[in-house]
């Protein structure tokens, strides 16, 4: 740990990682705890407002559980397609729950998946995906509000990708995916997961509002909302969001929305909380709705020497290449 907060003020001194104020928002409340040791590695959260299903990332078989408000597991819908690393998780307008498997960390797969499973049976799915530009990390999903899957990449550079299905999704596929925006979010002071600072910059979860009118996305650290009053899910990311801060969460990977506008997040860990921020939704105000000046979502172009190279401090960029190194190979999961 103290190789990583090392590293991270190295990045601060640099000027790599700017850093932000909170915003004056509600704290989050601790609903219940998951104890269940089948539920480790809670990576995606989902309600319909009656219960809440939950998923593991990685694993050999699709596994969502079925749990109470109490955080206790009612029964696990499962299905025998060996997913590569589940990451996130989402649930369309008529109940059918979408499995992003689309985690990558070495950065080798020739294709992701989005996993397609009716909660009242029958075998998953499977929609092979391939990105333009090569193989990304990626660990938030987003539908839009006619059910467009819209893909985040967890970037630990800073700057995320925004995809999308450049056609309807195959079955199994490939479908290419085209990329339709590019998401900065800075590093902030809120406490929590695994890795400081720096995890405070990287994408972890995606959600949407029952409505679609507000969608999520959290790293490590923090929750950003997004107002999206005319289902432009591109658009909506290019506006200001209202940043929730989630301190203290172990591993925060998983968050979602109640159908009453109620916001849920979780932590990879058993005995770990979910915990709710009553009526979340309303803090998107309309003044939401407009762009940030200049389209501030999108990073503007490093500074060039005169042979027309980006300029970055050489601290910053050895910096950065040893604590993604250290990341990358702290990571319990995966295969090979």
């Amino acid at each position: 740990m103290r190789v990583v907060l090392a590293l991270t003020a190295v990045l601060m001194l640099a000027g790599a990682i700017p850093a932000a104020a909170a915003p004056a928002s509600p704290a989050p409340e601790t609903l219940c705890q998951v104890k269940d040791k089948r539920v480790n590695e809670l990576s995606g959260l989902v309600s319909d407002g009656e219960h809440w299903y939950a998923i593991n990332d990685g694993g050999t078989k699709v596994q969502v559980f079925v749990m109470d408000r109490k955080c206790q597991v009612q029964k696990v819908l499962t299905d025998p397609t060996d997913p590569y690393d589940v990451e996130d998780f989402a649930r369309g307008q008529d109940g059918t729950l979408w499995l992003s498997d689309t985690g990558d960390n070495r950065a080798k797969r020739e294709t992701v998946a989005l996993l397609e499973l009716k909660p009242s049976g029958g075998p998953a799915v499977v929609h092979r995906l391939t990105y333009p530009d090569g193989p990304h990390d990626t660990e938030a999903l987003i539908l839009d509000q006619s059910g467009t899957p819209f893909l985040v990449t967890k970037d630990l550079l800073g700057t995320s990708k925004v995809y999308k299905p450049s056609a309807p999704l195959a079955t199994p596929g490939p479908t290419k995916l085209e990329q339709v925006g590019t998401l900065r979010v800075h590093s902030t002071d809120t406490p929590g997961g695994p890795v400081g600072s720096f995890g405070s910059a990287l994408i972890t979860g995606g959600a949407t509002s029952a409505d679609g009118k507000v969608i999520a996305l959290r790293t490590y650290t923090d929750a950003y909302l997004y107002a999206v009053p005319d289902g432009d899910v591109a658009a909506a990311l290019q506006r200001e969001p209202v940043r929730i801060p989630l301190p203290n969460e172990k591993q925060g990977e998983a968050i979602a929305f109640e159908p009453d506008g109620t916001l849920l997040s979780a932590s990879e860990g058993v005995g770990e909380p979910v915990r709710a921020i009553k009526n979340a939704t309303a803090l998107v105000t309309p003044q939401a709705s407009a762009p940030k000046p200049g389209g501030a979502a999108t990073p503007q172009p490093a500074a060039e020497d005169a042979d027309g190279f980006p300029v970055v401090p050489t601290v910053a960029i050895a910096a950065v290449v040893l604590l993604a190194a250290w990341f990358l190979l702290s990571r319990k999961r995966r295969r090979s």
